[in-house]
């Protein structure tokens, strides 16, 4: 596999031999190549290693299109945009607030799903945070500090797929570094530029302060917190705002419809008719698996013949207002 150097090591590297040179950085600056510029350390699991027939477009197709290198699918059931996005979903890089993530996905047009974004995925610290340890009990110490460790948990036990090669993983890191955050992406890009500019002209040696300033621009991790279905189902949560219907059907739209619609992952299909929202709402406050408050806090398990699943939506995925967002929804639909 072909690499291209860092331009900021290039940079470093010309400063070193002529100091009159300045190094520079633009927006376009992946975040990664600051941080290695400016000293941090540099992690070996987003590292890319040279892998024979490893390329960008074989990361491509794994990710966008489920398809390895022998052309076959990475999984029956799923791919990894079906739980996740791949491009920017919150509007603050270090709030995972599901409110404003639906405004967010509304005027984006973006799906609203269960798993983080891997937008931003390299240069995140942590992966399966949380109370992800009760779903997957030892698999997270393989999968917490190591993005390789998760990419691999998720294509195997989340997934329900085949386990990734050397090639097919090194491709998929080198898709994610192209998604990457870059100084653009962060809060008054044009001043972050300034500084880290400015940062890299000085005489200290450790830039360690500056590096910690800098990272509290963005999230280093995703919480995941897993909360329980109302006490009284028929009641439903307890709240302070009233559900809005208009912001259940943008759930309903961009969360159930995008696994169910169309039978696109899910053998449960969805419609958007008045009959199917008297089915969902019949069996909201119901303990089946079809209820929709014991999907969205449990999800369901794979069964014999059908592994695919459904993951379940944490706290920071799905608020309780939201899932009464939706109930109101479909109450209101199953009556015209």
């Amino acid at each position: 596999m072909k690499f291209i150097l860092p331009l900021l090591f290039l940079l470093i590297l010309a400063f070193s031999a002529n100091p009159e040179r300045l190094p520079v950085v633009d927006q376009q600056t992946p975040v990664v190549e600051v941080l290695r510029a400016l000293g941090a350390p540099e992690r070996a699991d987003t590292r890319v290693r040279p892998e024979e027939g490893g390329s960008l477009a074989l990361g491509e197709d794994i990710v966008l299109r489920g398809m390895l290198s022998n052309g076959n699918d990475q999984s029956a059931h799923f791919k990894c945009t079906s739980c996740h996005n791949v491009v920017r979903e919150d509007p603050v890089l270090t709030s995972m607030d599901p409110e404003a993530r639906l405004v967010y996905a509304e005027e984006n047009d973006l799906p609203f799903l269960p798993g983080t974004t891997l937008w931003g995925a390299v240069n995140r610290e942590t992966y399966y945070n949380g109370d992800y340890e009760k779903k997957y009990g030892d698999l997270v110490k393989y999968a917490r500090n190591d993005l390789r460790g998760a990419i691999q948990l998720c294509a195997t036990e989340c997934a329900q797929g085949k386990p990734l090669t050397g090639r097919e993983m090194e491709s998929v890191l080198t898709y994610l570094h192209t998604i990457g955050l870059k100084l653009s992406d962060l809060p008054e890009p044009e001043m972050a530029v300034k500084r880290v500019n400015d940062e890299l002209l000085t005489k200290s040696m450790d830039h360690s302060p500056f590096i910690a300033s800098l990272k509290k621009s963005y999230a280093t991790a995703s919480p995941a917190t897993f909360v329980l279905p109302p006490e009284n189902r028929k009641t439903g949560y307890p709240l302070t705002d009233t559900p809005d219907p208009a912001r259940g059907e943008a759930i309903y739209d961009r969360s159930c419809m995008h696994c169910h619609g169309e039978q696109r992952y899910s053998f449960f299909l969805m419609r958007d008719n008045e009959e199917h929202y008297r089915y969902l709402s019949r069996h909201f406050p119901k303990y089946t698996r079809y209820s929709t408050y014991q999907t969205v806090r449990y999800g369901t398990s794979p069964i014999p013949g059908k592994r695919a699943y459904m993951p379940h939506y944490t706290q920071e995925r799905m608020s309780d207002l939201q899932v009464e967002d939706l109930r109101a929804f479909l109450a209101r639909g199953s009556s015209k």
